[in-house]
This record gives structure tokens, sequence and C-alpha cells, in this order.
């Protein structure tokens, strides 16, 4: 009997499939903050990264102290899952090589990404990526730190192809309200929130940029937070937008109440779950080669999008049909 091919295999031979990442990037900025957020992380499981904030969560003065309790909290044993990444300060500060050797000599096998803030061009955040790598290579670590840049000015606007073209970066994310205050008052504060955010015509230009710059090369694209903190209607509703009307596939989160709402808005359709389990489940049985399905012809062109579908769901938390569970995530 042939051993059934997992769809890792089948499908993505010899290349490397679109990162699957948690739907909601959660921002936590002091020791007692990130471990609130390691405490809910290991309650929900791994649907929301946690993002350790030295660039507005170090006081001036206190970058060093800082930046060593982020590593520290990153090897700490609430890190249950692996999933604390460190944004460090930007470019035109002097503490960003600081922040970069603290957290990677210290917690560089476990940090999950570095995210570089207010990159104003592609030179510079490449310049802060290959100092990473540099600084890994040093410690003697053996794996590439992915790295998050933020869009966040005119320069990095212009230039968000060649930034997500650049090796080991992971996802771009949109920041709102330094992309609002850089244009001098032209963009009203009103475009900070809903609606204004999906409708000013330079912020849909400059989101949708982001968003064909991150597919067109492989990359996560995130979208900005929303300002409501506590109100789950507000807060499903600028995620949900985001994913449907842009394509953002994360969202950040600044509140633990945002969480929840973030994640459950960006899962999949429930129906397209089980479309995707059946359909795979069907070409699998087929060696992966063109089936039926309700009608419709589907090839591995459709199985790589159900697969993402199903990794999505996964991801997010959702219960996969029992035989999809069985066959693809068993492990």
């Amino acid at each position: 009997m042939t051993t059934a091919i997992h769809p890792r295999d089948a499908l993505f031979a010899g290349e490397s499939p679109f990162p699957v990442l948690p739907v909601c990037e959660h921002f936590a900025g002091s020791e007692k903050l990130i471990g609130k957020a390691m405490d809910l992380q290991a309650e929900y499981g791994p649907v929301f990264d946690i993002t350790c904030d030295c660039e507005d969560g170090a006081a001036a003065g206190q970058e060093r102290v800082h930046a060593e309790m982020v590593a520290g909290m990153i090897n700490s044993a609430r890190n249950k899952f692996d999933r604390a990444g460190a944004r460090i300060h930007d470019p035109s500060h002097p503490a960003w090589r600081q922040d970069v050797d603290i957290i990677v000599s210290q917690a560089g096998g476990r940090v999950a990404y570095i995210t570089i803030p207010k990159a104003t061009s592609w030179q510079q955040a490449a310049e802060v990526i290959g100092y990473i790598g540099e600084t890994a290579r040093k410690a003697g670590l053996e794996r590439q730190i992915p790295a998050h840049v933020l869009v966040e000015t005119h320069g990095a606007l212009r230039d968000a192809f060649p930034i997500a073209a650049l090796p080991t970066v992971e996802v771009l994310d949109f920041g709102l309200m330094d992309f609002v205050s850089g244009h001098h008052g032209a963009i009203a504060a009103s475009a900070m929130r809903s609606p204004g955010q999906f409708e000013h015509a330079l912020l849909v230009r400059a989101k949708a940029e982001v968003v064909a710059a991150a597919l067109a090369h492989g990359v996560v694209p995130a979208h900005n937070v929303c300002l409501n903190l506590k109100d789950p209607g507000i807060i499903a509703d600028d995620a949900g937008r985001a994913r449907r009307q842009f394509g953002f596939l994360r969202m950040w989160s600044i509140y633990p109440a945002q969480i929840q709402p973030i994640v459950q808005a960006m899962q999949p359709e429930f129906s397209e779950v089980e479309d995707a389990a059946n359909i795979l489940l069907a070409a699998q049985d087929n060696d992966w080669g063109p089936i039926q399905y309700e009608g419709e012809l589907h090839d591995r062109a459709t199985y790589r999008y159900f697969w993402e579908v199903l990794r999505k769901a996964r991801i997010t938390g959702m219960t996969l049909p029992p035989e999809a569970q069985r066959r693809f995530f068993a492990d």
C-alpha cells in the first residue's frame, strides 16, 4: 500500500510555502504586561504572537536595562510557545544596535522575530537586517532570525517592494499613527480610526501598497492597531475589514481585550475550512492528481490555496474536521 503523501511534500517540493503566522500580534512594553501576555498565551494557545517593545517601552536612559529585561522574559519559562519577538529602537536611535546585541546574544535562540520600526529606505532596513545576522553569527547561532519591518514613513512606503524582498523579512507591518503624523495635517486625525482609516485615499493607497508588496514576495502583511481598546464589535469590524477589503493576514493588538476579537475576525469561514478538508482528503486519495468536487475541477493550484486555508484555520484555534486533523496535523 502506497504511503499517503503529505500536502507540504506534495505541493511545495523544492520551495518554501507561504508563512502561516498567528493572525494577531500583541504589543507589550513592560515586564508586567509582557508577563500578562505570556500568561494569556498559555491560556489561549499560540493563536497570537507577543512583541516585547523596546522602542516605546524603554524609559530614556534605561534602554540597556529594558533590553535585558526583554531578553530575560523571552528566555523565561513563561514563554511557553517561543512565539515572543522584540521591537527594537528605530535606526536613527543610538540604542538600536545595543538592543540587537543584548537580545540576540542573550535570547537569540528563542526570539521569534525582531521588528524594525521607522525605516526610511530599503537600504536602512537592509543595514539593520545585516547587523542582526552578523550578531547572530557572532553568537554562534545557526538559525536566521526573522525580521519584521514597519512601513510607517514616506520612504518605507516608496520602498515597500524592495524591503519585502530583503532576506529574512517575514512580515511587513503598516504603522498607521506615524504614517498619518508624517503628513503634517494633510490627513485628519479622524483617519486614525474607522471608518476614515479605510476610506481616506492616501491611506487606501498605502495599505494596498503594503499588502501588494508583501504578498508579491511571500511575506505576511500586518495591519495597524485599532484605537478602541474594549469594544469587541468595533475591534472585530476593523480586523474583518482589514482582512476582506485589503488582504491583511495579521493585525496588531495593544490591549488584552483586543486579542480574541482579532483572532476570531481573521479566522477562515467554517464552510471554506470544511471544503478545504474535503478537497485535500480526496486529492491525497488520488495521489494529488486532479479531482472533481461538487461539480468543480480542482488540481494543485487550488490544493495549495486550500492547504493554506487549513493551516490558517489551525493556527487560529479552529477545530478541524477529524479526518483532516488525523491525516495532516497528527504531529
